[in-house]
C-alpha cells in the first residue's frame, strides 16, 4: 500500500475534498454533498492507488511519509476523487437522472 493506512487516510479525505471541489466546479454533473463526498472518497482511495502503482510511489513504496509522499497522497486522491464524482455525474445525466442546465 502506497504510504500505510495513514496514507490511506489522506487519500480518503482529499478524494472527499476532490468530489467537492469537483461538484462545485461542474455543476452539471453536481451529485449533492453528500453524494460528492461518497464519490470522491471511493474515488481517492482507488485512484490514488492506481496512480501509486504507475508513479512507483517513490519513497513512499518503502512505507515512509515525507513531504513528498504526503503531496503525492493528496493531489492523486483529490484527483481520483474528482475524476469519479465527475464519472459518475456523467452516467446520472446520460440515464436522465439530471438535465442539462
Amino acid at each position: 500500500m502506497w504510504g500505510g493506512i495513514i496514507g490511506l487516510i489522506i487519500q480518503l479525505i482529499a478524494g472527499g475534498v476532490g468530489g467537492n471541489v469537483a461538484g462545485s466546479m461542474l455543476k452539471q454533473f453536481d451529485l449533492g454533498t453528500v453524494g460528492n463526498t461518497i464519490a470522491g472518497v471511493i474515488g481517492g482511495g482507488v485512484g490514488a492507488q492506481i496512480i501509486g502503482q504507475f508513479v512507483g510511489g517513490g519513497a513512499a513504496a518503502g512505507g515512509g511519509l515525507d513531504i513528498g509522499s504526503i503531496i503525492g497522497q493528496i493531489v492523486s486522491g483529490g484527483v481520483g476523487g474528482g475524476v469519479l464524482m465527475a464519472i459518475i455525474g456523467l452516467i446520472k445525466q446520460a440515464m436522465g437522472g439530471q438535465k442539462l442546465s
